[in-house]
């Protein structure tokens, strides 16, 4: 007949790695996907330089409009 194990799964076991590198891995890893969709939907006019403006959150109207 088989044995059966008692132990836990190893459910009270710690993660390992700190929580605050976690976060703000999330957060960099984020806002690389945001900049890729705004770079991929930016119109043909916009400089990657004016997609990280906006993406930061920093740019003017004269990087969102048309160059004359």
């Amino acid at each position: 007949m088989a044995q059966h194990n008692t132990e836990v799964l190893h459910q009270r076991k710690s993660l390992g790695k700190c929580p605050l590198k976690m976060g703000m891995t999330g957060v960099a890893f984020a806002a690389i996907v945001g900049y890729f969709v705004l770079y991929s939907k930016k119109k043909p006019e916009a400089s990657a330089l004016d997609v990280a403006k906006v993406t930061a959150g920093v740019a003017h109207p004269d990087n969102t409009h048309p160059r004359r």
